[in-house]
């Protein structure tokens, strides 16, 4: 309220703060500079109040408090309001994200803020020709975010650009930063020593409003890292091996920390694949301490000043000697094995030598239909020369491929590189296909061809995540995640059974050989080559810039504001699904040929749930309608009851809404007239994207009351007059045959998230405050 009071500012360092240098957070930005002067500060504030060591996580998320001789401190309890340094968005998410920006009123962004491209592109025939196909079926998406760009002071990275989290690391994160994305995968910046978060659109509009931004307090895991990678194993492994540790939950509500003598062996985009697919175990983010690899990175991105600076300031990126966490693993990276995870979750972990003989026990198909390679997880260029010292070998004895074999460069700064260097045209010769630098078939986006839906296959990728049909929308795809090396080596020899470290490849000339150890440079020894120029810098005063959103559109619709809360409890409220098992936002809200309706609400809520497993009746997309008591989609479902203003509920399993952060999971209950969600437990974007938008998500006191139960019940949420931090709700179940029986419901609300419950959304609350400010 008070930022609103005093009108919108844009994120500036006062010259009294920055007397050591004044470094810029980006070379797009120059006039944005790094403030540790006022990190510093904050943490002393808090070390003081606190009175014991700290560590590296803490740091940085005290040092953005926005009060940090006020703010109520409590690992895993209270509600921290924060000041990130900035903000990115990619550009499925940022459609509705600008979308609720615009409708907030607000003229300009508060701090710096990015779009992204790189979700709509669909793999089909190659880089450029796909390419130039996603400009043109996506020009109006394009046009809208660019001009929206342009208005609000949003910098602008074109399709073609790449991954947006591979554009983060290159330009945008630094040790100490604190960033926040509308992308799940946004923590691979903590490989250059950022907290760096994934979020909800609803969260990033709250920065770029410059109102201070809510998180739970976080745990801190420890996971100390000895000895030195070595041989076929890579960091990829590393998380591999904590993901099979934690599970996919295991990490929820808390920051992984690596530390140790073992990081150093670790290369800075390394240290990014590990913290990039910590969001498969749930973790808020994952960082490692600012080290030489980390300053080595940034002078071969051109950013030497801020290497500098961070040498000053480095007591400030590392953890305190002594500091305690709430967890502590501990991995011997001498003797961690190459890992591949999967089938169907990523925490399902398998070492290389493994998998053959599991696969055939469990009866997976072993033979390799495509391998992937690339990502924001593992496209650097050290992924990439690894994987083409394996591919040169292969060629060297005359073979190639076995399998389909696909590479994904991270951004244009890497593609243009591994093109200069070299990399590209041997991956091709190896039967390679370089798509575009794009998300692609890792979130959904592959027209594949070879196979047809429900033909029972397995592919392998360095990808992060591989839950069901994800990759190719086809439930019988079993997708196994490993290491870009490994990827090759086994797309070479095309089947599973195939461990690189011991067994023999057959050659052209009938000679058998064994594949070395890959090796590659982790940086070019020469620079970097940009590639070509695709950033749009918005313009110092963007006031006249149009936006255009057509009433007609079936792409873009603007959002009109949700119902208040009536004041009244919620009674009689109809079951629209009971979902049994794993429910992820994929299942939620489907990506893939879906991803095109991201910027309309009401037409990508024709997707709500369809991949949830109905308990009722084990079929996914298929629901009893109570009111009628014929079975039909879940999306049409939901809308006869929108219609015959009757609400309802959804009841989930463990862990729901995991995965991506995609806060449509979130809008499209809502905007189809859903009121309650009841879990066992929740993935922490998924909850708070369902309190942004004014639903209750709420858990079991008792997780055996989940089969309590039935999707023929009704049910009561009584006590919201009442509704108040810590004090659980009650829930009156009624059964068709009159009887009835009450559970008790708790949730994690805080103050200000009953007012948006209260407001109807967030947004709505933003506004309310707005109006009272003027």
């Amino acid at each position: 309220q008070h930022a609103l009071n005093s009108g919108i500012r844009r994120y500036h360092v006062a010259p009294v703060l920055c007397q050591r240098a004044k470094v810029a957070m980006s070379h797009f930005e120059p006039n944005e500079h790094i403030n540790y002067e006022k990190l510093e500060k904050n943490i002393n504030i808090v070390r003081k109040r606190l009175d014991r060591p700290l560590t590296l996580s803490e740091k940085i998320v005290y040092g953005h408090l926005d009060d940090p001789a006020k703010q109520e401190i409590e690992r895993g309890k209270t509600y921290l309001r924060l000041r990130p340094d900035r903000v990115a968005m990619q550009d499925a998410t940022a459609q509705m994200a600008m979308l609720q920006f615009i409708s907030s009123g607000l003229p300009k962004v508060a701090v710096p803020s990015t779009i992204h491209c790189d979700h709509l592109i669909e793999a089909q025939s190659g880089g450029e020709k796909d390419l130039r196909r996603a400009k043109d079926i996506n020009q109006e998406v394009y046009n809208f975010l660019a001009t929206a760009g342009a208005k609000y002071g949003v910098g602008f990275w074109k399709p073609g650009s790449g991954i947006i989290h591979q554009i983060i690391l290159e330009n945008y994160s630094y040790p100490g930063v604190m960033l926040i994305g509308t992308d799940s995968h946004t923590p691979n910046g903590g490989g250059l020593g950022g907290i760096c978060i994934g979020v909800g659109g609803a969260d990033a509009v709250d920065v770029m409003a410059g109102i201070p931004w809510e998180l739970k307090c976080p745990k801190v895991i420890g996971v100390k890292l000895t000895g030195k990678l070595s041989g076929w194993s890579s960091p990829k492994d590393v998380i591999l091996k904590v993901a099979g540790i934690l599970t996919v939950k295991g990490g929820t509500g808390a920051i992984i920390e690596y530390h140790g003598p073992g990081v150093d062996s670790i290369s800075c985009t390394g240290m990014a694949t590990i913290c990039n697919m910590g969001a498969e175990i749930g973790a808020t983010t994952s960082i490692f301490p600012y080290n030489a690899r980390m300053k080595k990175y940034l002078g071969k991105t051109g950013r030497a000043d801020i290497a500098a600076l961070a040498d000053e300031f480095q007591q400030h990126l590392v953890p305190d000697s002594g500091c305690q966490y709430d967890q502590v693993i501990e991995i011997n990276l001498s003797e961690l094995k190459p890992h591949i995870n999967g089938p169907f979750t990523p925490d399902l972990a398998h070492p290389v030598s493994d998998i053959g003989a599991v696969a055939e026990k469990e009866g997976w198909p072993v033979d390799i239909r495509v391998g992937l390679i690339g990502s924001c997880t593992n496209s650097s260029y050290e992924d990439m020369g690894r994987s083409a010292a394996v591919a040169k070998q292969a060629l060297a004895h005359g073979l190639k491929c076995k399998s389909k074999f696909t590479i994904t460069p991270g951004s244009e700064q890497i593609r243009a590189t591994i093109e200069r260097d070299g990399y590209a045209q041997i991956l091709r010769d190896v039967g390679g296909l370089v798509l575009a630098n794009a998300c692609g078939p890792c979130i959904g986006q592959w027209d594949r061809k070879d196979i047809k839906k429900g033909e029972k296959n397995t592919i392998v990728t360095s990808y992060n995540r591989n839950f069901t049909g994800r990759n190719d929308a086809n439930p019988e795809t079993h997708a196994f995640v490993t290491s870009p090396e490994i990827v090759t080596a086994l797309s070479i020899a095309g089947t599973l059974k195939f461990n690189p470290e011991t067994d023999y490849l057959t050659g052209a000339d009938g000679k058998k050989f064994k594949l070395e150890a890959p090796d590659a440079d982790e940086l070019p020894k020469l620079e970097f080559d940009p590639g070509q120029d695709t950033y749009q810098y918005p313009p110092k005063d963007g006031s006249g810039q149009h936006v255009d959103v057509s009433p007609t559109s079936q792409r873009l619709q603007l959002l009109e504001p949700f119902d208040k809360w009536d004041g009244k409890d919620l009674e009689d409220m109809l079951i629209l699904i009971k979902v049994k098992g794993k429910c992820t936002t994929d299942h939620i809200s489907a990506a893939g040929p879906w991803l095109k309706f991201r910027g309309h609400l009401d037409n990508i809520s024709n997707n709500l749930l369809i991949g949830a497993i109905n308990i009722e009746n084990g079929k996914a997309n298929s629901v009893r309608n109570a009111l009628t008591q014929e079975f039909g989609p879940v999306p049409d479902t939901a809308r006869y009851y929108k219609k015959m203003g009757v609400k309802w509920a959804v009841i989930g399993d463990e862990n729901y809404g995991e995965g991506s952060s995609r806060e449509h999971a979130a809008l499209e209950p809502r905007h189809l007239g859903g009121r309650v969600i009841i879990t066992k437990s929740f993935a922490r974007i998924h909850e708070t994207n369902l309190k942004k938008q004014g639903l209750l998500p709420l858990t079991f006191a008792d997780p055996a009351d989940y089969n309590k139960i039935h999707p023929v019940d009704k049910l009561s949420i009584v006590g919201l007059a009442d509704f108040a931090p810590g004090k659980p709700l009650k829930c009156i179940i009624k059964h068709p045959n009159g009887s009835q029986e009450t559970i008790m419901l708790n949730h994690t609300f805080n103050e200000s998230q009953i007012e948006w419950f209260q407001a109807g959304s967030a947004l709505n609350r933003m506004k309310e405050l707005q109006q009272k400010s003027s």
